[in-house]
């Protein structure tokens, strides 16, 4: 993992006395290891992926503590680690990114849920919803729901994120249930401070053995005929438990307002957006304090209905502000009203959209709506005009613009390997035809966008080689499947390449091998290159080409016989490699590797040896690409075939033509692709590679002014 968190780290040392500041999933990182947890698993993604990457360099303060820290192949191996908690007093806790992170654990966690925990068993999920979320939008309260968790969804200010974490391992206790702590991306990066604790060892560790195992216990177990049994201990015994925990440690919070014949309920996590909604009406102030009461739900489930009829009763109106549809927390609260015979109006997605990211914009219009019905008078006049101000600024900045911006959709990193495959592939396609291309989640996703636009679907990490396996027979043509190596470890395997081994199905199956999951961040896989591979690295190199062969060997061991291994950069190859893949008599999987390192990650080494070496006066030679504007023909092939970000348009300096020209800009990386694909396409010969050379010798200086005279004396006058 290149990327370093030592400031991170130092910062989970901090004890009584101290101070926290920091970004809110960071706190949680504290904050776990302030409860006793005694092992942590996890399986990165954004917007969770620091707790996991942060534990995991931090190791050997984790081994001082006694607690097993565990980077997991994926969120099933993840769920799976909270069986110790069954049996035995040990704390653990498990990340990562929901809803398709909680999708792959969804097994293991039903039968986590039916024999219960006895240990605190904490989800710590981030819940990618909303404006900036990366994955299908649902949520984790349907599991909540249908495997009886405990649900969490604290209010994102770190002290009340962090006391959640402690109080979710003592909830789980005391109900026996499972607890997932829902985070939002605002959460996750909300910053803050809080009064830390010292780190407490957990009783039961790594350097604090156990000396047996626990009595066998079938009740303890998720089979028939015993998880009957289970499903009446969840409502008889643990979902009141947990009720009763809640109410207790008042871990739901009640702000009081004047307006008491009004009220709000609200999910923990919406409550900061919520309250400068309030403050576009005038019915909240920037310190919180509000004129509405408000029962913020830092536990959206189980419910108390005891809590929520109390706050309801004697109210004229109360409004639900739950984000995401469908409305559990409505429809469960309409029930409890109508059951107690409490005549409350209720409203929800009535004033609120059913689906969405509910932003203060969004609230605020609901806000507006329900205000006006009961609190009629200027607060929801200003709000009015405050709502269309905000329309007539995004008019009028239109109307500035002749035209509409140009989309700008999001593509592969300057000088990514998996760039060069997609142009050979639009290629191969030219001559063999188009292809059914199965697509995979990763950083090759990319390749669905402008200038490329192949994928058919896309099923799930690593599952993109079994989701062609209904297509495959009914195409008279070979069906591609794309890959990368993480969701090739993380899922590929078992669920692909075994079955289409096993099926005897006669298909394409390329992988991207850079080395990481890089579309997580870049954390290290099975397939990663050593660190002495990395450090024997030229720095002309483009990739750690065949420093690691797990996968070929994989493949080979579970009887792959068709495999070939490519460098991605030669763009030719690899798309003679694909020609060969769709045209070949073999009958069967064919796989192809197409390898080539991260450049992040290239780069993210190169840079501070480059920069050393610069320091010290020593000579660095940088290959940078150009275009010459005099052969440049105008036609811009070289620019749909690509896609790079450095490979742009600009003004013909001939007076005579209109056509733009193509350049390279600042920041090419020097990987070379834009030539590569010239000769492979047979493209016009405008593409120049030049060496800058810094801290250049003193015959290389001599030669250069020499070259520069001569050229001087050939130019015309």
């Amino acid at each position: 993992m290149e990327v370093s968190f030592s400031k991170e780290i130092e910062s989970l040392r901090l004890g009584a006395g101290d101070t926290f500041h920091g970004e809110g999933i960071l706190a949680i990182t504290k904050a776990l290891l302030q409860s006793g947890v005694a092992y942590i698993g996890g399986y990165q993604g954004a917007p969770v992926s620091h707790l996991l990457d942060v534990m995991v360099q931090a190791r050997p303060y984790m081994d001082e503590l006694g607690v097993h820290v565990e980077a997991c192949s994926n969120e099933a191996s993840a769920a799976a680690m909270l069986g110790a908690s069954i049996h035995y007093p040990l704390r653990g806790a498990v990340t990562w990114k929901s809803i398709v992170g909680t999708n792959v654990a969804a097994d293991a966690l039903s039968n986590l849920s039916s024999p219960g925990v006895t240990g605190g068993a904490l989800i710590v999920v981030g819940e990618d919803y909303g404006e900036g979320a990366s994955v299908i939008q649902e949520r984790t309260h349907a599991f909540a729901l249908k495997s009886s968790m405990c649900l969490l969804d604290p209010r994102p200010d770190l002290e009340v994120m962090t006391r959640m974490v402690e109080q979710g391992f003592c909830l789980s206790e005391a109900s026996n249930m499972p607890t997932i702590l829902e985070l939002r991306i605002r959460a996750c990066h909300v910053r803050g401070s809080f009064a830390a604790r010292d780190n407490r060892p957990p009783a039961i560790s790594t350097r604090a053995l156990m000396e047996n195992p626990a009595v066998f216990d079938y009740m303890r177990l998720a089979h028939p005929p015993v998880t009957f049994r289970h499903e009446k201990l969840k409502t008889e015994q643990r979902i009141p438990a947990a009720r009763r925990y809640i109410v207790e440690n008042k871990l739901n919070e009640l702000f009081a307002g004047r307006h008491d014949d009004l009220g709000v309920i609200v999910q923990g996590g919406l409550y900061n957006a919520l309250v400068r909604s309030l403050q576009q009406l005038g019915l909240a102030d920037a310190f919180g304090d509000t004129e509405i009461p408000l029962l913020v739900l830092n536990v959206t489930y189980p419910l108390v209905p005891e809590q929520v009829a109390d706050f309801c009763a004697g109210k004229r109106a109360v409004l639900v502000v739950e984000e995401g549809q469908p409305e559990f927390i409505e429809q469960e609260i309409a029930t409890l009203l109508r059951r107690r015979d409490l005549q409350t109006k209720l409203h929800g997605k009535d004033l609120l959209p059913s689906g969405g990211e509910y932003t203060v914009e969004v609230l605020a219009t609901g806000l507006t709506q329900f205000a006006a019905s009961y609190l009629p008078g200027p607060a929801t006049e200003d709000a009015r005009r405050w709502l269309a101000g905000n329309q007539e600024r995004r008019q009028a900045a239109a109307a500035v613009l002749e035209q509409p911006l140009p989309a700008r959709p999001p593509g592969f990193c300057i000088g990514c390997p998996e760039r060069p495959v997609f142009s050979a592939l639009k290629l191969a396609q030219q001559q063999i035809g188009n292809v059914h291309i199965a697509a995979d989640i990763g950083c090759h996703a990319f390749g669905t966008f402008e200038p490329f636009s192949m994928g058919h679907s896309i099923l799930g990490y690593g599952m993109s080689l079994a989701s062609r396996a209904g297509v495959s027979p009914m195409m008279q043509r070979r069906t591609l499947a794309i890959m990368g190596d993480g969701g090739f470890w993380h899922n590929g395997l078992l669920t692909g390449v075994q079955s289409a081994l096993f099926n005897g199905d006669d298909a394409v199956l390329l992988i991207f091998k850079n080395g990481y999951t890089s579309a997580t961040g870049t954390q290290e896989i099975l397939s990663t290159p050593d660190e002495g591979a990395k450090s024997r690295a030229s720095d002309k190199g483009r990739s750690l080409a065949h420093t690691n062969q797990t996968i070929e060997a994989a493949l080979k061991g579970l009887g792959v016989q068709w495999l070939r291994t490519v460098h991605t950069y030669e763009v030719g190859k690899v798309r003679a490699t694909l020609i060969d893949a769709f045209t070949s008599e073999f009958n069967g999987l064919k796989v192809i590797v197409a390898e080539g390192e991260c450049q992040l990650e290239r780069q993210r080494r190169l840079k501070p040896w480059l920069a050393s070496l610069l320091h010290k006066g020593e000579r660095v030679v940088r290959v940078k690409y150009g275009v010459d504007e005099d052969v440049c023909n105008g036609d811009h092939a070289c620019i749909r075939l690509s896609g790079c970000p450095t490979l742009t348009l600009k003004d013909n300096p001939d007076p005579l033509k209109v056509d733009p020209v193509a350049t390279v800009i600042d920041g090419c990386v020097g990987c070379g692709l834009c030539g590569e694909n010239a000769h492979a396409a047979t493209l016009c010969p405008s593409f120049y590679r030049a060496e800058v050379v810094q801290n250049p010798r003193w015959h290389e200086r001599l030669l250069h002014t020499f070259r520069s005279a001569i050229v001087r004396a050939l130019q015309p006058a």
